[in-house]
């Protein structure tokens, strides 16, 4: 029974009659874990600790203030009330009023002991993007930095409206400039995707699925695993892995139910013994197990490209101590007990992750062969693991955890270096993946990256200035290859040059996100400044075509007329041909071209893929290319990209020009080819050759007799022509013709 109530805000509210439910139960958590002691807001549809009604209005409240006695009660029943007015008789597609995942996703919040802004933020985080209401409203109704964090949550909740890579890239970026400024963004819109996961298969289509299931795994899973939420990643990757991979997390789930089913217990039995070895130690600890995530069994599968009956560690183990030096005592009585597994210790204590992760990790030889793995940390970092950030979040002390979110700045360093949406996402998705490596500069600094990074990208990592002027490395001494891959505890010692600079061909072994995006930014930078030096010269050509002396006074109401910023914004558009020479000479000035013939339009509509946007390029004399032809670029310094056939002689015979890999562009016609042709000597024939190129179309640039040689006379023909296809269609016509004795394309 529903009861409204009314408080001394003027809002009404609503109440259930029925008692509250303890939330605060333990539990299995999403990888299958007894958590101790647990976060009651990590339940998926498949656990059954979940609610069967939704969080009611006073018991909101009391949870807030449980935690935060000084909470505005009123504040926190006016935002509970307007979210449920605004939303009204929209319905989920569960069929549950939409009212109710708002209200589920301030749940979390509470879980985890936020501040109530976070709390209010979650109530209202739907509110601007699925009713009438505005930012401005939130505003006057809860204060500006309840705004200002609705906004940057709402931000991100667009890309369900825009199309799919530039959606998620554009919004990807305004969402991580407003994760920086307040990381509460984020905390919020992990709950907000964790509890639409959880919902997830009442959607009808599949399509729709599977495409927040990727989404969720590419970006939201890392992230949370970047903030040391791992509860919620567990979870998150657990139930996007059952919608991209259907029938692989039947299989492992069923497995495992099987093992269980076999096993009689022995996982509480293995974990008995552990405590028992403990105890008669003197040690102190509560010992809890688990079978493996399903979807790290299915990773470490498909990484190591072997069967489910091959994974020796299914189970894992936790030891929860009370300080750490019982976490080192602890691993060496287990080690003195059973066998380890030698190369899988790994001290995140003393050498904590970039999320914060701090616990040790060791895989034993239990029994005759079955591998188990023990991670034993404190129950303080047993509580920060699991949640992170969140786990200890205390705005009102000014203790924001900023040593923890170094990542953030690569991060906003990732989106002012990326130029378009694919750039973003594949970056972004480079720095907020999870395996890690170790490295260390020769002072002792720690640097932690991605496995398979290089000194490139460990460079990059110290400091942008010491990547771009990266010329070697030394790695534990030893001179190597800077695209050397970078193994756990390496100390990296960078050879640096002055005039050293950022090479094209880095892009081809670096793996972090941020050197990708360092090099892609010089490289563009350098090819502006040579695209505007070449503009440079022709801008002298073509003034030089003007009767009249052009100053500064001309260049400053050019730019005006063109809506260019300066002077290099008007030397790069003419370099990379985005102005014709008479427009210039029009802006420069107007009138001037009133007496000149127009522009040829040959080739103006040739474009190139893999071009760095505004280059200038030219299509090479020595072998024509045209649509269909495999090309590549030469770049030299100071000039734009001259485009070649693949098997063009002059490539053969070498050059000194950086290569560029390029393809045609989709629009791409109106290119030159050129065709030798050996006609016989006598009347008519070269009205015949002639008349074969008008039959298919060809336009003729340029004829010249080359060689005269009775009965023969040898012509070169210059021809525009759609693509290859359309130009091995005129050669084939020529060969056919009586008045031919041999044609061949140059």
């Amino acid at each position: 029974m529903i009861e409204s109530v009314l408080d001394n805000t003027g809002f009404g509210g609503f109440r259930t009659a029925e008692p509250a439910n303890d939330r605060d139960d333990a539990g299995p958590d999403s990888s299958g874990i007894c958590a101790q002691p647990r976060l009651s807001s990590c339940r998926s549809r498949n656990n059954p600790h979940i609610r069967d009604t939704m969080l009611r209005q006073y018991e909101l409240v009391e949870r807030v203030k449980s935690y935060d006695p000084d909470a505005d009660e009123a504040l926190l029943n006016r935002a509970y009330v307007y979210t449920v007015q605004k939303h009204g008789a929209q319905k989920r597609a569960s069929g549950d009023p939409y009212f109710s995942h708002p209200v589920e996703v301030a749940g979390l919040m509470t879980d985890l002991k936020l501040d109530q802004e976070t709390i209010i933020t979650a109530l209202l985080h739907d509110t601007v993007e699925d009713t009438l209401a505005t930012i401005d409203d939130i505003r006057a109704n809860f204060g500006p930095e309840v705004a200002r964090l609705v906004d940057g949550v709402t931000k991100l909740s667009k890309i369900e409206q825009m199309p799919e890579n530039e959606r998620a890239a554009e919004n990807l970026r305004k969402f991580l400039l407003a994760m920086s400024e307040d990381l509460r963004v984020l905390l919020v819109k992990l709950a907000d995707r964790l509890h639409n996961m959880r919902t997830l298969h009442f959607i009808r289509n599949p399509e729709k699925r599977r495409r927040i299931a990727r989404e969720t795994m590419d970006i939201y899973a890392p992230l949370a695993e970047r903030v040391g939420m791992y509860e919620y990643m567990r979870e998150m990757q657990l139930l996007a892995f059952e919608q991209l991979e259907p029938e692989a997390y039947a299989t492992i789930t069923g497995r495992l139910a099987q093992i269980r089913s076999q096993e009689g217990g022995q996982v509480d039995a293995i974990a008995l013994e552990i405590k028992h070895a403990l105890a008669e130690a003197g040690i102190q600890a509560e010992v809890w197990g688990r079978e493996k995530h399903p979807y790290s069994i299915w990773r470490k599968m498909a990484e190591r490209h072997v069967s489910f009956e091959q994974i020796t560690d299914i189970m894992a183990f936790r030891v929860v101590t009370e300080n750490v030096e019982d976490t080192y005592r602890a691993l060496g009585v287990l080690h003195q007990v059973w066998q380890f597994v030698p190369g899988r210790f790994k001290d995140y204590i003393s050498t904590p992750k970039t999320n914060g992760y701090r616990s040790l990790h060791t895989s034993l030889i239990y029994g005759k062969s079955m591998r188990v793995e023990v991670q034993i940390r404190t129950r303080e970092m047993h509580r920060r693991n699991e949640f992170g950030l969140a786990a200890h979040w205390a705005y009102k002390q000014g203790d924001r955890p900023d040593g923890q979110v170094g990542w953030l700045r690569d991060l906003i360093e990732i989106v002012d270096a990326s130029q378009d949406a694919e750039e973003l996402l594949e970056h972004t998705k480079l720095a907020i993946y999870q395996d890690r490596i170790f490295a260390f500069t020769p002072k002792g600094a720690l640097f932690q990256l991605p496995k398979g990074a290089t000194p490139v990208d460990f460079a990059f990592a110290v400091h942008t200035d010491l990547g771009a002027q990266a010329v070697g490395a030394k790695i534990n001494g030893r001179h190597m290859p800077l695209r050397t891959p970078l193994n756990n505890g390496d100390v990296v010692e960078i050879i640096k040059g002055a005039t050293a600079e950022p090479q094209l061909n880095w892009l081809g072994f670096v793996v972090t996100g941020k050197a990708r995006a360092a090099i892609r930014r010089f490289v563009r930078a350098k090819e502006r400044a040579e695209v505007a030096t070449i503009g440079r010269k022709l801008f002298d050509e073509i003034v030089e075509q003007i009767p009249a002396k052009i100053g500064k006074k001309a260049i400053a109401a050019a730019l005006e007329r063109l809506e260019l910023d300066d002077e290099d914004d008007l030397m790069h558009a003419i370099g990379a041909a985005k102005l014709s020479d008479r427009e210039v000479m029009e802006a420069l000035v107007p009138g001037s071209t009133a007496d000149m013939p127009e522009e040829p339009t040959q080739g103006k509509a040739i474009s190139i893929k893999g071009l760095t946007p505004g280059m200038g390029f030219s299509l090479a004399n020595c072998c024509h290319p045209v649509p269909g032809d495999r090309i590549v670029g030469l770049r030299r310094k100071g000039e734009g990209v001259e485009v070649h056939a693949i098997d063009c002689l002059q490539l053969a015979n070498g050059v000194d020009a950086d290569w560029v890999d390029l393809s045609w562009g989709e629009r791409s016609q109106g290119a030159v080819g050129r065709i030798r042709s050996v006609l016989y000597n006598r009347t008519g024939t070269l009205a015949e050759m002639a008349g074969v190129f008008a039959r298919n179309h060809a336009n003729v640039i340029n004829l010249e007799l080359v060689e005269r040689d009775d009965p023969f006379h040898t012509y070169e023909v210059d021809l525009e022509v759609q693509d290859l296809a359309h130009l091995t269609r005129i050669v084939s016509a020529l060969r056919a013709s009586d008045s031919v004795a041999e044609a061949d394309r140059i």
